[in-house]
């Protein structure tokens, strides 16, 4: 197994995914906890669909990809909560909308610019050769700065999850939290999908919450638990996609299925 890990790590575009890739799930599975309790998790899956149409938007105008999807994913970010709170149009209603939208423009664009070939498999369920050195590097410090921002403002993402009427009446902005949730979340879903691809990405942020709350009750445990899982099963994804030779993104969220499993089937055993 060491051998294996040591090859692995001999090419530099695996070594650039895996740095890469256990940022974006440390982030993932921070956010992610929140996201699921506060009943708002595919928001995720509805901006990663976005930032499939923002993908080939870039590629059309050959401009670099993250420079032209963070932009757009966090406007989306801000319009998915402003149109769930100040609108009729409600929580899934907003993300299906606006989702849908999103991926068929991006079909659209890709058909009449590239043609619809093997890059559209590369942009819906990612390629681990699709980081480059500057990509690396810019992923690196907007994973950094999740991480930063989450940890200082912990306790208020804290109380903005869990009861959002009382964080208001003791003088939390509410609003601006929320914002900043889902401003981080599209920044963690933009770093991830070049890997993961638009159609996995929201796995990470999804799985490992849900995983860890088997067998975890208190809300640090659960972070903890979630940032543990992510993280590993980022690794063992990688090394059985290296191994046998498969899609890299499906093989984490493989990994990821067999960690719930696990642990639901402990939380069972716990309360036999």
């Amino acid at each position: 197994m060491f051998d294996i890990f040591a090859e692995m790590l001999s090419y530099p575009f695996i070594t650039r995914a895996l740095l890469v890739g256990v940022l974006v799930a440390l982030c993932a599975s921070l956010l992610g906890v929140s996201l699921v309790l506060k009943r708002y998790s595919m928001i995720g899956d509805g901006l990663s669909h976005v930032g499939f149409g923002s993908l080939a938007l870039a590629t059309a105008l050959n401009f670099a990809p993250l420079a032209v999807s963070l932009p757009i994913v966090g406007l989306a970010a801000f319009l998915l909560l402003r149109l769930s709170e100040n609108s009729k149009i409600k929580g899934d209603a907003a993300i299906a909308m606006i989702s849908t939208s999103a991926l068929a423009v991006g079909v659209i664009i890709i058909s009449m610019s590239t043609g619809l070939n093997t890059d559209v498999c590369n942009y819906l369920f990612g390629s681990i050769l699709a980081m480059s050195g500057n990509d690396v590097l810019l992923s690196v410090i907007l994973s950094i700065v999740v991480i930063i921002l989450f940890v200082i403002f912990y306790n208020r993402i804290f109380a903005v999850t869990f009861d959002e009427t009382f964080a208001r009446a003791t003088g939390t902005n509410a609003g601006l939290f929320n914002m900043l949730i889902a401003l981080l979340t599209a920044v963690t879903i933009v770093l991830g999908m070049r890997m993961m691809g638009a159609m996995l990405i929201s796995s990470l942020i999804i799985f490992p919450a849900l995983t860890a709350m088997r067998v975890c009750k208190s809300f640090k445990n659960v972070i903890i638990c979630a940032t543990i899982v992510s993280v590993t099963a980022f690794c063992i994804g990688m090394f059985f996609s290296f191994t046998l030779d498969i899609p890299s993104g499906a093989s984490i969220v493989v990994v990821n299925v067999l960690y719930f499993m696990v642990f639901t089937l402990v939380s069972k055993i716990k309360k036999a």
